[in-house]
């Protein structure tokens, strides 16, 4: 008897921990993209030049416009702390 508690407390402690360090992850990885975005103005010049796009001014806020835009909505119904 004693053996079987054993094992289902391993298996219950190993389950809670990799649950607990998955949310973990998941909220930094969400803070550090949320406070130091991806892709800024330059970037997004330099790849507008890339593909071949002349990158006005114009261009390049309505795209950062629109990403900032689909960022908020993915995140609008999430708690802010």
């Amino acid at each position: 008897m004693s053996l079987w508690l054993g094992i289902t407390l391993i298996v219950v402690a190993l389950a809670a921990g990799l649950a607990l360090g998955f949310f973990l992850a998941r909220r930094y990885m969400m803070k550090y993209l949320q406070e130091n975005p991806p892709v800024n103005e330059q970037m997004l010049t330099m790849m507008m030049a890339q593909m071949g796009q002349k990158p006005s001014q114009k261009k390049v806020n309505q795209m950062m416009q629109s990403m900032s835009k689909q960022q908020a909505t993915t995140t609008k119904g999430k708690k802010k702390k």
